[in-house]
């Protein structure tokens, strides 16, 4: 019993990894996170960040990345119940993309309050 849970729980890991995996190799805008997600750890290792930016760092990437990932699964669930033009349909599809925006948008305001003390 218990080698089967520990099987699951790993294998679990497994599944989640290449959902990250397939999200990356399927969308544009997975990559272009990905980007900015080296260029701003690289810019924290340059200015040699304190604790509690790093953590607000942290947590404005996985914000990003979290809402991209919803939105895409949000998109891909609607197109396969309504492949033809839908109103209701868009509604959802854009207050999803909408979430990406202000996440995004919130981000790089942290990463502004951020980076232009160190960088001034």
């Amino acid at each position: 019993m218990k080698n089967s849970y520990f099987s699951r729980r790993i294998a679990s890991f497994g599944y989640a990894f290449n959902g990250i995996a397939a999200f990356l190799c399927s969308e544009p805008h997975a990559r272009i996170h990905a980007v900015a997600t080296i260029v701003v750890t690289a810019a924290g290792c340059w200015y040699k960040l304190t604790r509690m930016e790093w953590i607000l760092l942290i947590i404005a990437i996985a914000m990003v990345w979290v809402t991209e990932m919803l939105n895409t699964v949000i998109e891909k669930i609607m197109d396969h119940l309504s492949p033809d033009y839908h109103l209701k349909v868009k509604w959802i599809k854009d207050v999803a993309a909408g979430a990406v925006l202000v996440a995004a948008i919130a981000a790089a305001a942290i990463g502004a309050l951020i980076f232009i003390p160190h960088i001034l």
